[in-house]
């Protein structure tokens, strides 16, 4: 179930951090937020106004760790497959991630997001950010019943 996409212009980094921070108001524990875009898009800097929102300081970008769990509130784990985009099978080594265990606690956010991380919730905001213009276009689709009053 889709409800409407919302988009964003979004022309600064500060206004990537609030952004996030507009999102990050609207989650709770169980949530799961996909993000798509390519390098420098922005993902991390609105991974941490999602945490800004939630209590949370010091979100960094986990590339070299693949996941990071922040405490708070409502804790954050904070994904990035980049380095697993070119593993001869990335739905295994996601599974391996084993992500589920801690999803009905906090909110769970995956960079570098694609097709195979739909499996693991229905309900999920997918966001793409692209960066071919100096001002940011932010695509949010809202998917599933939990997002269904979802605005900005």
């Amino acid at each position: 179930m889709y409800y409407p996409v919302t988009m964003q212009h979004v022309a600064s980094a500060e206004e990537m951090f609030d952004l996030g921070k507009q999102i990050g108001a609207q989650c709770k524990a169980g949530d799961q937020i996909l993000l798509v875009g390519p390098l420098g898009a922005g993902k991390t800097l609105l991974a941490q106004g999602i945490g800004a929102a939630l209590g949370i300081e010091g979100i960094t970008s986990p590339t070299f760790v693949i996941a990071r769990k922040h405490g708070g509130q409502i804790p954050i784990v904070h994904v990035d497959l980049y380095r697993l985009l070119d593993s001869a099978n990335l739905a295994a080594a996601i599974e391996d991630l084993d992500l589920e265990t801690d999803a009905d606690k906090s909110v769970t956010i995956i960079e570098w997001a694609s097709p195979e991380y739909s499996a693991l919730q229905a309900d999920r905001l997918e966001i793409t950010i692209d960066r071919t213009t100096e001002v940011r276009q932010v695509s949010i689709k809202p998917i599933g019943p939990r997002w269904k009053n979802f605005t900005l």
